[in-house]
């Protein structure tokens, strides 16, 4: 909100939507607390039914405006895995099409007026970036038992250089869910961030916020493709990772 303090000018606090409340009372947080994240969550996940569950019941020929969405997501989503983590990957389409519809109802939720962005947060994206991780991790030894360690044996450098590379590759690989719920999580704080900055400075001026206003509208609209691009790009990763761990090493 934009407030004056202490007849200093305006003070906007574009940080406060992110803070995790109880839903009932205004006691300490704990684990086991209903939380406004834990409200959005379960909205999204709903939203998730609605669209993939409910809305295909019926699956008739002519179909309808609901069941043609999760028609197109399905396949769009069935495609992505299949040309980036091959024939074997759509074992986890299942998995990967559930993270995709998550996250992107939860970013595009997160742009109703009075709702919580669950995705901004980063205990929400790094457990998720942690799930692809571990599965990712597990399949690989599973299905390559101690070979799958030879993506990490860069076998085409020079031979001196590959115990550096092999460094380097660990490294990385150990870094991916750090980089995989940061990307997502910081993406979406800055816009709804610069939203709330917007707003404030539109409240403040009164009848002369057709600037900020119009600035407003701007920012959702890039908003709105952010929180899309954001779920793609979230999810194009997994399907990357993953084929490191059901297809052949390239290296």
């Amino acid at each position: 909100m934009a407030t004056e303090e202490h007849g200093s000018g305006l003070a906007i606090h574009p940080m406060d939507q992110f803070i995790v409340k109880p839903l009932f009372g205004d006691g300490p947080v704990h684990w086991y607390t209903p939380t406004n994240v834990t409200l959005w969550m379960g909205i999204a996940i709903l939203a998730v039914i609605a669209l993939l569950v409910l809305s295909t019941r019926r699956r008739a020929i002519v179909p309808s405006r609901g069941q043609s969405v999760a028609e197109m997501f399905y396949g769009f989503i069935h495609k992505l895995v299949e040309d980036v983590a091959g024939h074997e990957g759509l074992k986890f389409f299942p998995y990967v099409m559930t993270l995709f519809m998550f996250v992107f109802l939860s970013n595009i939720l997160g742009l109703i007026p009075m709702s919580f962005t669950t995705t901004s947060h980063i205990a929400v994206t790094a457990v998720l970036a942690l799930m692809v991780f571990l599965t990712v991790t597990l399949v690989g030894f599973y299905r390559k038992g101690i070979g799958f360690l030879s993506m990490f044996w860069v076998s085409s450098a020079p031979l001196a250089l590959r115990p550096i590379l092999a460094m380097i590759e660990v490294i990385s690989y150990f870094v991916r869910p750090l980089s995989h719920s940061v990307r997502l999580g910081g993406n979406m704080m800055a816009g709804h961030a610069v939203i709330k900055v917007f707003a404030g400075f539109a409240g403040a001026m009164g009848v002369a916020s057709v600037l900020p206003i119009a600035a407003i509208a701007a920012v959702y609209g890039l908003e709105l493709l952010v929180a899309s691009v954001q779920a793609y790009v979230f999810t194009i990763l997994t399907c990357v990772y993953l084929r490191d761990a059901v297809g052949e090493a390239h290296h």
